[in-house]
């Protein structure tokens, strides 16, 4: 596999070039960054020292989906935050490929992942009975291992297909991050069929996995009519909180890759809901509306305060 492009670096247009602009854009997603990866790992951190809650396997998920969350921040903002600083935001074409392999990795992942999420509330709700016997730690294992698996087939695809691609010039990415649509508009050649690969492949497991989720959600909420007022509080409680986090995450990514290469001017608004504020949102969705992760996370710092005064 080898590139024929001459291009060693390429520029981001970024958000603005109206440096009071940026100074504020480097605050503000600083700020977000930062509350992203340690909302996460405070997630991580608690189930992890919580064995009520790693004994779940809705909560074991949950882990992993915070891990993935991290990860998918960490591939974007800080490049996104650095680049705030400087009037040319520049990045190697070797960067700017390891920036969309792991932007499509964590995030196909994490639709994966939500999807297995969604299928534990269904054996949950609908097969309470069962729950233990399907819902066993060889198939929590796999379905961990099929998200990071999927993870890494969606993305090795797109960046073998775009190693192919030959980019003699211009080198000016009209957006914060390297993306698959504002790249094909610098290659010098038809991508007519690199387009129908982008829709096949992200736009596919997109509306895959969000089709698979409105359906399990959909029986889910049908099969509440059975329950008692308290089990459908609950149930609805902890779906609602699971629809928050897939509604944030998948309408942008199927608005974005469910279709042509066609540009919109509020492209990279729409992207930053689900690169920047999806990630940080989910550890919030998931705490503040969970009891049981609220007072898990207040042992573990009670325990952690404890243990430095002890020192």
């Amino acid at each position: 596999m080898q590139n024929q492009s001459f291009i060693t670096e390429f520029i981001f247009a970024g958000l603005s070039q109206d440096p009071t602009v940026q100074k504020i854009i480097f605050v503000v997603f600083l700020l977000v960054y930062i509350a992203t990866i340690v909302g996460n790992m405070l997630i991580v951190v608690t189930i992890l020292c919580s064995p009520a809650l790693l004994g779940s396997p809705m909560y074991f998920f949950l882990a992993f989906l915070s891990l993935q969350d991290a990860g998918f921040s960490s591939a974007i903002t800080p490049k996104m935050i650095a680049d705030s600083l400087y009037k040319q935001k520049t990045i190697s074409y070797k960067g700017c490929m390891i920036q969309l392999f792991a932007g499509h990795f964590f995030g196909g992942a994490e639709m994966i992942i939500l999807t297995a999420m969604a299928y534990d509330r269904y054996v949950a709700i609908c097969k309470p009975l069962h729950y233990t016997s399907i819902m066993n730690w060889r198939l929590c294992g796999i379905l961990v291992g099929v998200s990071w698996l999927g993870g890494f087939l969606h993305s090795i695809i797109q960046i073998f297909f775009t190693f192919q691609l030959p980019f003699y010039g211009p080198n000016v990415i009209d957006h914060f991050m390297c993306n698959l649509y504002p790249l094909l508009k610098l290659t010098c050649t038809d991508t007519r069929i690199f387009d129908l690969l982008v829709i096949t492949n992200s736009g596919l497991i997109c509306i895959i996995n969000f089709s698979l989720l409105l359906v399990s959600y959909g029986v889910i909420l049908f099969s509440l009519r059975r329950h008692s007022a308290e089990g459908r509080r609950k149930a609805l409680s902890t779906c609602g909180s699971h629809i928050t986090v897939v509604v944030l995450l998948f309408v942008p990514c199927i608005f974005i890759y469910a279709r042509p290469s066609s540009s919109f001017p509020f492209d990279k608004e729409v992207e930053i809901v689900y690169t920047i504020l999806t990630p940080l949102l989910n550890p919030l969705v998931y705490t503040l509306r969970n009891k049981e992760v609220k007072t898990a996370i207040r042992k573990v710092w009670n325990s952690l305060l404890v243990f430095l005064k002890g020192k």
